[in-house]
């Protein structure tokens, strides 16, 4: 599986930005979708996940909570991560990642797109 996130870019704090991630290669086989986030001097953060049927399993950064949604087109093999109200903490490279099996993938992940950059001006 290959992964491949867009759509990150410079906002203002209060702003918005959709984030999306496509996928090739064995996509039927994806069970968990989902978005993590690092910055500079930091572990990687989990953000959310999807599963194959598109319920939401967990946003796990507190923080973020009420300002994102993740959801899943499966005819486009694409996830998105819509995220409002935006916050100069929420500056930071944001990864999506994907597993074949069903534990969720703060705890494994089987593949990894490339980032893509967010940043947030105050």
């Amino acid at each position: 599986v290959q992964l491949q996130a867009f759509g990150g870019g410079l906002v203002q704090a209060g702003g918005a930005l959709r984030l999306s991630c496509a996928a090739s290669g064995r996509t039927l086989e994806i069970y968990r979708w989902g978005w993590f986030r690092q910055t500079p001097g930091k572990e990687r953060e989990f953000v959310a996940q999807i599963n194959r049927r598109g319920v939401v399993d967990t946003y796990y950064t507190d923080s973020m909570k009420g300002r994102v949604t993740i959801s899943r087109d499966n005819a486009k093999n694409t996830i998105y991560l819509q995220m409002n109200s935006l916050k100069p903490e929420d500056t930071a490279v944001y990864y999506c990642a994907a597993s074949f099996g069903g534990n969720s993938l703060a705890s494994r992940a089987d593949f990894w797109g490339q980032g893509t950059l967010v940043t947030v001006s105050s």
